[in-house]
């Protein structure tokens, strides 16, 4: 079977990936699993909390997204990440001035964050034929702080960051502004290309990290729909979102029904999934808006065997899996 593009589904993740790991190891605290954004490793007095991922959707503004992108999973267990490397393969006609920019946007982003680029490669090859970065992200905790999905139970409630579909919006826009021309004023194609300046969660991971929340989900491919679902599969409970709650700018709608893709199913980096009891919610809501952060309660968790779905004008919809992203839809 030919495999569509985008990351793998989760049936063939857990049957082709994660049975063929077999050996394992005391320090390992935890192991990979759908909806887990890290490992986590016991360091003695701390845990050693680590990511990978790739950039491979865009060009424009790679070297940014590579830093970000794993600093949000990081960010996800409520650690503060300290270092990054880089693994960049760029194709064949691949100028000094690319490989100039690409760092360039690397170094700001990871300066703006404290954060040290401690290592990687860099190679030029005909295996690819536009630029992808794999990043490894590092970050370190007092043992026992870093959050998990162990502690999330039916009742908690479900709260997204800023809204849904900035990095996606942001790759289009820039990837595809010629098309969107046709139907964006310059103040909204503007504003669409500005989303890729949201992608970070660094801050709000942190500040939920220290309100004490049950668990949290960087909102990337699959989007806010993959996000839940995923959720769901890994603290082994259900879900029920509002459709109307959650959080969509008029000129993400816009671009998505021009584009004709589903927002809420489009990659999403710069929003965090949080779960968390009512009354942490209510806090970090009010925490994160002094610091400049929206936080919007978008639904609650539900015993097991009550499903995960979208309520929507009143109509509970099944959550499926999460497939390809919507922004190969919109690239293409």
């Amino acid at each position: 079977m030919i495999l569509p593009i985008g990351k793998l589904d989760s049936s063939l993740l857990e049957e082709a990936v994660f049975k063929s790991i077999k050996y394992q190891r005391d320090e390992v605290l935890q192991r990979p699993a759908i909806g887990e954004d890290c490992a986590v490793l016991d360091f003695g007095e701390y845990e050693c909390v680590m990511s990978t991922d790739p950039i491979t959707g865009s060009v424009e503004d790679i070297g940014k997204l590579a830093i970000n992108i794993t600093l949000n999973d990081i960010a996800s267990n409520g650690v503060e990440p300290f270092g990054i490397m880089l693994a960049i393969m760029l194709p064949y006609g691949t100028t000094d001035d690319d490989i100039a920019q690409i760092m360039t946007q690397a170094g700001k982003e990871a300066q703006d964050h404290g954060i040290e680029i401690i290592g990687g490669h860099t190679e030029v090859t005909e295996a690819v034929t536009r630029p992808v970065i794999v990043s490894t992200a590092l970050g370190r905790c007092l043992k026992g702080k870093s959050v998990n999905s162990e502690n999330i139970k039916a009742g908690d409630r479900i709260l997204i960051s800023k809204e849904v579909g900035l990095e996606g919006i942001g790759i289009v826009a820039a990837d595809r502004k010629d098309k969107l021309e046709a139907v964006l004023s310059k103040e909204e194609l503007a504003e669409a290309r500005s989303f890729i300046t949201m992608t970070s969660v660094v801050k709000e991971g942190l500040l939920a990290g220290e309100v004490g929340v049950s668990g949290m989900h960087d909102i990337t491919e699959g989007g806010i729909l993959g996000a839940v679902w995923e959720m769901c599969k890994t603290s082994g409970l259900g879900a029920e979102i509002i459709f109307e709650n959650i959080p969509v700018s008029r000129v993400t709608e816009k671009i998505c029904s021009f584009l004709e893709v589903n927002p809420l199913r489009l990659i999403s980096s710069g929003a965090m999934l949080i779960v968390a009891e009512p009354e942490k919610a209510e806090k970090l809501i009010a925490i994160a808006a002094k610091e400049g952060v929206r936080i919007t309660d978008v639904g609650v968790m539900k015993a097991k065997g009550e499903g995960c779905s979208l309520l929507k004008n009143g109509i509970k919809e099944e959550i499926d899996p999460p497939g390809a992203d919507e922004l190969y839809k919109a690239l293409s």
